[in-house]
């Protein structure tokens, strides 16, 4: 919760954890057909967890949520495992570079720099994943990687720019009434 001092792990901390990777989950299952792929919540959400949370606890938020709806729609373990490590990274950075001060006039921009950094680590580890599984794993030619890899860059940017405008705003509307009921500490 106050990413200046050790991560308190006590019984609101893990409840708020499960809460958020809950959420991340559910809104993973919320996808919009777009350009043959999907437009999703996830990446929002994953970026709210480590706004809300901080590095550790929401990177875990992000991370049990989106391995949790890979595990419920048949991805391998492998594939879990990436997902969990990916989005963990994604909620993490962004918490890291949350603003220290909650009363700067820069909190608004800075959040937003935030989001942007936590969702572009986030494409350019699904972009890798793409490339690895498409050249390494399946051994598919350079030129029928690069157009599945195209297929996907394309939501995946759309995906990280809706994270972009969202997560910021649902921080700014959450965190007030978090931080009256004791959950948000900073």
């Amino acid at each position: 919760m106050n990413k200046n001092n050790s991560t308190k792990w006590d019984i609101p901390t893990i409840c708020f954890i499960g809460v958020m990777a809950a959420l991340v989950c559910a809104v993973t299952w919320l996808r919009i057909p777009f350009l043959g792929s999907k437009v999703h919540f996830a990446n929002a959400f994953c970026l709210l967890s480590g706004m809300l949370l901080g590095p550790v606890p929401g990177g875990l938020a992000a991370g049990i949520g989106s391995a949790l709806y890979d595990a419920y729609t048949g991805y391998d373990i492998a594939g879990i495992l990436i997902t969990f490590v990916s989005k963990f990274a994604m909620a993490w950075i962004c918490a890291k570079l949350m603003p220290e001060k909650e009363d700067s006039r820069l909190n608004l921009h800075r959040t937003v720099l935030a989001s942007i950094a936590g969702a572009l680590s986030y494409v350019f580890l699904y972009m890798l994943k793409t490339y690895v599984y498409q050249r390494l794993v399946y051994g598919f030619p350079l030129d029928a990687v690069g157009v599945t890899m195209w297929s996907k860059f394309i939501p995946s940017l759309i995906n990280a720019l809706f994270a972009v405008i969202a997560a910021p705003i649902l921080y700014h509307a959450l965190k007030p009434a978090l931080q009256a009921m004791g959950i948000k500490r900073n």
